[in-house]
């Protein structure tokens, strides 16, 4: 075996190309792997939603995806794990709402059951309330009226109008909504009998945060 003195330094220069060549041989082949797998899930999903697509959207249909006119909403269901409502504005029919049962979540900008329906603040303000926020529920058929979740509360500020009151709410909204997806996609939420349950314990208040702008 040849000592580290008698390598020339040619052949020292030869060996870095060598493993650098060989390091960068096995990135590519790693990174070629990854793709692999990645486009063999993308496979797997698509044959799922081949299959599944028109059955779930005959469920949809089946099970009435209307306005509160009655009018058949232009929705597509594509995979179907939890139904999540965000600025939808619609009113769901019974039967939709009653065969989802504890997959149908929704978030409300308000302090439920304060001002529930529309313009809820316009309608904090007018009722000089100190504190307003958001709230992610479950949804039942009673409009707004589901098991409380989450909610997120904020002080009201003298010079709060209609507007700049929604800008801070909608900043509460986009913290607390994907916790409580969190939460339910974890398997620790799930709309029990007597109300929204966190870990097996039924929630006698929803889970609250408090924000400071």
């Amino acid at each position: 075996m040849w000592s580290q003195s008698a390598v020339s330094e040619d052949e020292r220069l030869d060996r870095a190309e060598t493993l650098g060549v060989l390091r960068r041989a096995y990135s590519v082949a790693a990174a070629q792997r990854r793709l692999i797998l990645v486009a063999l899930g993308l496979v797997v999903l698509s044959t799922l939603i081949t299959l599944a697509g028109p059955t779930l959207l005959r469920y949809a249909i089946d099970h009435g995806i209307k306005d509160r006119n009655g009018r058949t909403l232009n929705i597509v269901v594509i995979a179907y794990i939890v139904v999540v409502l965000a600025g939808y504005m619609r009113i769901l029919s019974d039967e939709f709402v009653n065969a989802l049962n504890d997959r149908l979540l929704n978030i409300h900008p308000s302090l439920l059951p304060a001002h529930k329906g529309l313009h809820t603040h316009r309608r904090a303000i007018e009722a000089h309330d100190t504190q307003h926020g958001a709230t992610v529920h479950f949804v039942t058929a009673e409009l707004d009226g589901g098991p409380r979740i989450l909610r997120g509360v904020l002080t009201l500020h003298p010079s709060d109008d209609e507007n700049s009151l929604q800008r801070r709410v909608q900043r509460i909204e986009h913290a607390i909504y994907p916790e409580a997806l969190e939460l339910l996609a974890r398997g620790r939420l799930r709309q029990g009998e007597t109300g929204a349950e966190l870990d097996g314990q039924t929630l006698v208040e929803p889970l609250e945060r408090q924000f400071d702008f």
